[in-house]
């Protein structure tokens, strides 16, 4: 004989979850987190234009995220990292990555002479963007082991040479005065080829020691 509670519980459980077994709290939660970070960073922000500029990767990332949820839905974990990673980028567009406080701490405790930033966010995008990826290419692209560790990386480092060429484009198009506080070279001519090189040794640093794709999300994704 079945309880009336345990059958409420079963109710409830399946409200929760999907055919599959997916529990979907923790993304909707992680999106709610998402729209307010979102909100409050363009509270006020130092420039607006720029806060709008930079905002475009948010939006874009979480269109792409939410439409591809039900034929492709990321661990737990890796929805996580990916908000870390939102989140520290739009301190940098609050603020513009030139005067992000966290940089200008840094500079002053360090005796630096530029706000490093912009340095620490693409290090940021390779420690953090490298388990998705990794994620990604494991399940759907059935990779396995060393190959799936170094594609990862080309993965991360071409996705970080794509951004700098768009941004570079951008300012452009938008407005060349915007130049200055969004791509934040403070003066650097090799700049973008520095921030590359950070997202090369972070993205290196992740595969090897941070996240590797569950051996359950494999399994899952190939049955047989």
């Amino acid at each position: 004989m079945t309880r009336a509670g345990d059958s409420s519980d079963s109710r409830y459980s399946n409200r929760r979850s999907d055919a599959s077994g997916h529990d979907h709290r923790v993304p909707l939660i992680l999106l709610a987190l998402l729209a307010l970070i979102v909100l409050v960073s363009g509270l006020n922000p130092f420039d607006r234009l720029v806060w709008a500029v930079e905002s475009l990767l948010v939006f874009a990332l979480a269109i792409g995220l939410i439409a591809s949820y039900r034929s492709f839905r990321f661990s737990n974990l890796n929805y996580a990292w990916l908000l870390l990673f939102v989140a520290l980028h739009l301190i940098g567009a609050h603020y513009t990555y030139v005067e992000a406080p966290p940089g200008l701490w840094l500079a002053d405790w360090l005796q630096l002479e530029r706000n490093y930033y912009d340095r620490m966010m693409h290090f940021a995008f390779g420690l953090l963007v490298a388990p998705p990826v990794a994620e990604l290419l494991s399940r759907a692209a059935g990779l396995r082991s060393a190959w799936c560790r170094w594609l990862t990386v080309a993965v991360v480092v071409a996705l970080s040479s794509v951004y700098e060429l768009i941004e570079a484009a951008v300012a452009i198009l938008a407005d060349p005065a915007l130049g200055v506080p969004y791509l934040a070279t403070q003066g650097d001519i090799w700049d973008a080829q520095k921030d590359i090189a950070l997202a090369l040794v972070a993205a290196t640093i992740s595969v090897m020691f941070l996240v590797w794709p569950d051996r359950r999300d494999r399994d899952r994704a190939n049955p047989n």
